[in-house]
């Protein structure tokens, strides 16, 4: 069994303002991201001219490369945040995700000026990008871990998602109709400001109040005898592994099916994008209105049964859009909202029982490997999200993730069931913690 060590940390510095800024860094945070998703396929048609044919391979290529860069910071910078503190390295990620967003938006035009591939240089500028956001979103979710005690951790947790929650909703509602006025461009150029805001504003309003590791060198030993011990932590990574690839699907290959269907229903690309936008703020709203329901549910029967059930509602949502024929059908928005619903569950749960279980001093450590999974997951279900939207059609990546939210329940009810392996020790009893 591990131990936790004794708590050595200054969580009692933290006050009120503290928390203020990281709730806004988490919209931030989420802009940053779901702005760079939702303005790519509009971006590569648009500007760049991509084909039709041509758009979910390429599309999910760019997500796979960006997803392996994210997953190699991730993998460093949540040991080094434990070493030597995680607001300045979330400054500088937030300054290379801005740099990165500004080599993005005048890719075109630099690559006319330079003479090369302005797809080339996109692919570079994105993954200029992804290395600064796989910077900045685990030390916001690193630093709400150390901000919280046992007691007030399910609240104040699921209060900072729902931020990242509203800030991926107001990019979809709000932000994404910008380009059907002022242009992708324009668009794209709020993903640089907001970067550049993150920086600032961390540098001003946050504190490092997490004990440091002593230790040289990643805990790796440390960390497997908490997987060993820990049944919960495993279906957490499970869970991860799913979790952002439930997000980037629904960003990614539902603004795919509404930008690249426009012309069979007589729609143009920017107004189909708007569109598909909207419907993906509706998801974010229904993310936003769960979570408060979510924070009882784990309040009332626990951590677990509150993962378990948000994949079975995401799993259903996903299955069902694959009786969808085309995304201006009206009825897409019930499974859309019941597959958000689901990943509402999916997002605080696992991140709760993840900060419960990890040492104070190597959390940065431990959620490196919940967030190295997710990226892996992403990888994973994106690229073949890409090949089956070519090959078998748009729906066929949500079908796809919903049936393995289904084999990732069954892991869970095997791994956690009393009595379902020697080595592992049921949470007295797990439905209840």
């Amino acid at each position: 069994m591990t131990t936790e060590p004794q708590d050595t940390s200054r969580r009692h510095e933290v006050e009120a303002h503290h928390w203020n800024a990281l709730y806004l860094l988490s919209a931030l945070c989420l802009i940053l991201m779901t702005l760079a998703v939702g303005t790519q396929a509009l971006y590569l048609q648009s500007v760049l001219g991509i084909a039709p044919a041509e758009a979910g391979t390429i599309n999910a290529n760019i997500m796979a490369l960006a997803e392996a860069l994210e997953l190699v910071v991730i993998g460093g910078v949540g040991y080094l945040s434990d070493r030597i503190g995680r607001v300045r390295i979330l400054v500088l990620g937030f300054l290379v995700a801005g740099v990165g967003a500004l080599l993005a938006s005048f890719s075109a035009s630099i690559a006319q000026m330079v003479g090369c591939s302005g797809l080339l240089l996109y692919y570079l500028a994105r993954l200029v990008l992804a290395a600064g956001i796989g910077a900045v979103w685990p030390q916001v979710a690193a630093l709400a871990g150390d901000y919280t005690s046992e007691a007030n951790r399910t609240h104040l947790l699921a209060n900072n998602i729902f931020m990242m929650a509203f800030g991926k909703t107001l990019v979809y509602l709000i932000l994404m109709r910008i380009p059907v006025q002022a242009g992708v461009v324009c668009t794209m150029l709020l993903i640089a400001l907001t970067a550049f805001v993150g920086a600032w504003l961390t540098r001003r309003c946050l504190i490092d109040v997490a004990p440091r590791l002593r230790q040289h060198g990643i805990p790796w030993r440390t960390i497997g005898h908490l997987l060993r011990d820990e049944p919960r932590l495993r279906v957490c990574l499970a869970t991860a592994f799913l979790t952002r690839s439930d997000m980037v699907i629904t960003a990614i290959f539902l603004m795919l099916w509404y930008v690249f269907s426009a012309h069979s229903v007589g729609v143009g690309d920017a107004e189909a994008a708007a569109q598909g936008g909207m419907m993906i703020g509706l998801a974010g709203v229904m993310v936003m209105l769960s979570i408060p329901v979510w924070k009882r549910i784990i309040h009332r029967y626990g951590r677990l049964p509150a993962i378990i059930a948000g994949l079975a509602l995401s799993g259903m949502g996903f299955v069902l859009m694959g009786l969808i024929e085309h995304p201006f059908e009206g009825w897409i928005v019930l499974p859309v909202l019941l597959a958000a619903a689901g990943q509402s569950g999916c997002f605080v749960a696992p991140q709760i029982v993840t900060v419960d279980v990890s040492p104070p001093d190597m959390l940065g450590s431990v959620l490196s490997v919940f967030n190295v999974v997710g990226s892996l997951g992403i990888i994973f279900f994106v690229q073949v999200g890409g090949v089956l939207f070519d090959l078998l059609g748009p729906s066929s990546p949500f079908v796809f993730v919903g049936l393995a939210n289904f084999v990732v329940i069954a892991y869970a009810l095997y791994t956690l069931a009393p009595g379902a392996s020697p080595d592992v020790r049921p949470v007295s009893p797990w439905w209840d913690e």
